[in-house]
């Protein structure tokens, strides 16, 4: 096991404040530790993210990790946010590392958030995304894939440990910046999803909130940024371990500043790809952006932070809009032209004749932590597109509003309602990867916006009238 944590004996603190620079005196002293684990896999196994993939990966370009930083001291209800360079992880994968934590530090399940870069070209995790290549894989391929989440599993406990062990003194600031490469996807024809493709000045969330980390004496421990946009600046043809432009950007921004810990998520990009995209040099350039972006930031006046005040977790049930039949799955199934559908209306039929129900909703995991006045941070679970975070910011006060996705499960898209209408890969294609007979149905917008605004205080709620 590699991992790297700063291990002390007082209590630990985290806290971000530019490098060598006395912190705001607003910025009150907490408890924060942080700490880094490699999670590359010691055994080739079949990557993730795209279906034609026909083989384990043949290298291991840039190892792979997943950070932690623990905020708050014990007699405080403490906080692990922890990000992993990995394509998904799935609900009973992430309860288990909490039940660990709660064991061992009494870490209640909403005080725990796990956020993934969704890299494709990252190893597959056992039960997520689970009709992915459209194929029954080997036994001997399966076998490997469970061993890589048992160890996944146990390094995300350690590294989370070792943040908690890490603990002391320091200081947190967040401030919001800006990268331009993340680009609108859906060509949309005629009110028709048409293909994937470059939509200039379609939607997309381009802001880049950035959390600082000192220490007492103002040196710069950790950063915590997340940017929305598909980490898939390579594609299908890359065949090799590599976590894209956040891992990318977390390598440079960690040479930069030796022993901090760059923890990168995702924010609402499901629907944005990096543009341009298709080989390492693309990769470097967004990784570059980012890095050189968070180093403008940390010359700026931040905004001084507390611990975490209050931390909430519900997890939704996302109904599927109908009650699919088995007359419709034969229909599908029959459809060889388009292995995806039917490979996973065989797999539906199978259930079906097994005597078990189809699925009739999505579980969906939403998580809040609150920074008293100063700051609502969301964790949404799986891939939500930008309307979600850029209608937030209209409904709260997006001044004190930070929008995170692809945490703690990865279950399928999140579509929007005007989504709907238009059809195609986000509302209807990738249901067929994540395992689930249908499409959401169309209220689901409304419902996760609503599960929001009930979940953060009041005070983050703008007025009718002054959006």
């Amino acid at each position: 096991m590699r991992f790297t944590a700063l291990l002390r004996p007082l209590a630990l603190a985290l806290c971000f404040t530019l490098p060598l620079l006395a912190a705001d005196p607003l910025s009150p002293l907490i408890s924060v530790g942080v700490a880094k684990i490699d999670i590359t896999p010691a055994e080739p196994v079949r990557l993730s993210g795209y279906r034609h993939r026909d083989k384990p990966y043949d290298r291991v370009a840039q190892a792979i990790y997943a950070r932690a930083l623990a905020i708050g001291a014990d007699d405080e209800r403490p906080v692990v946010l922890l990000t992993a360079e990995l394509v998904g992880v799935n609900e009973e994968l992430t309860d288990s590392i909490a039940a660990a934590l709660r064991t061992s530090h009494g870490l209640e399940r909403e005080r725990l958030a796990l956020c993934v870069i969704h890299t494709h070209t990252g190893p597959s995790v056992q039960n997520t995304i689970p009709f992915m290549f459209s194929v029954d894989l080997p036994p001997a391929e399966t076998a490997a894939i469970a061993a890589y989440t048992a160890m996944l599993r146990d390094k995300l406990i350690a590294v989370a440990r070792s943040a908690l062990a890490d603990r002391r003194p320091g200081r947190l600031a967040w401030t919001e910046g800006r990268a331009g490469f993340a680009a609108q996807r859906r060509e949309i024809v005629d009110g028709q999803w048409r293909t994937f493709g470059l939509v200039p000045n379609g939607s997309a969330d381009l802001t880049l909130p950035l959390l600082r980390v000192t220490d007492a004496r103002g040196e710069l421990r950790a950063v915590f940024l997340s940017y929305a946009c598909h980490s898939t600046t390579l594609v299908g043809t890359d065949n090799f371990v590599h976590p894209d432009w956040a891992g990318d950007a977390a390598q440079r921004l960690e040479s930069a500043h030796p022993g901090t810990v760059a923890l990168i998520g995702l924010g609402c990009g499901a629907d944005a790809n990096p543009h341009p995209r298709g080989s390492l040099e693309n990769v470097a350039t967004h990784g570059r952006e980012i890095a050189a972006e968070v180093e403008r930031l940390l010359k700026t006046k931040l905004r001084p932070l507390g611990r975490v005040t209050e931390a909430c977790h519900r997890r939704l049930d996302l109904v599927l809009d109908h009650v699919v039949t088995r007359a419709e799955l034969t229909d599908r199934a029959a459809k060889k032209s388009n292995i995806t559908v039917s490979y996973a209306a065989q797999k539906f039929l199978q259930r079906l004749d097994a005597g078990q129900p189809l699925p009739a909703a999505v579980p969906f995991r939403l998580q809040t932590w609150t920074f008293g006045d100063d700051l609502a941070m969301i964790f949404f679970a799986g891939e939500v597109v930008s309307e979600y975070s850029l209608r937030l910011r209209r409904e709260l006060d997006g001044r004190r509003l930070w929008v995170n996705a692809y945490a703690n499960d990865v279950p399928s898209y999140i579509a929007s309602a005007s989504m709907f209408p238009e059809g195609g890969y986000e509302v209807d294609g990738s249901m067929d990867f994540y395992g689930w007979p249908t499409r959401l149905a169309r209220g689901t917008e409304d419902q996760i916006i609503g599960a929001v605004r009930a979940l953060v205080p009041p005070g983050f709620v703008r007025a009718e009238g002054k959006r």
